[in-house]
């Protein structure tokens, strides 16, 4: 199945942010069963902004777009399709 980077922008605190997860899983497991959220890093820009770059398996962009319409509180900026992973260990010393 293919996966996803979504880049998001929130509309609510770094505070509130535990519930939207909660939800998340949720609004997931109750209609969008294809998809599987694998882990998302969080950052707070300077002008508080929070921001999510988040790793899906999903049959496809415009299901992850419907879960991102369902979610809400958030804006979808970008959504990338991964064409692999990387790590250091990936690349032994010479």
């Amino acid at each position: 199945m293919p996966r996803y980077l979504v880049e998001r922008s929130f509309t609510v605190s770094i505070e509130e942010m535990s519930p939207v997860g909660q939800n998340a899983k949720r609004i997931i497991k109750e209609r969008f069963p294809d998809i599987s959220w694998e882990h998302s890093h969080v950052v707070v820009g300077k002008d508080g902004t929070v921001r999510s770059f988040c790793v899906y398996q999903a049959p496809d962009e415009v299901t992850l777009r419907a879960h991102a319409q369902v979610l809400g509180l958030h804006t979808v900026d970008v959504v990338h399709e991964i064409a692999g992973d990387a790590s250091p260990g990936d690349y032994p010393e010479v």
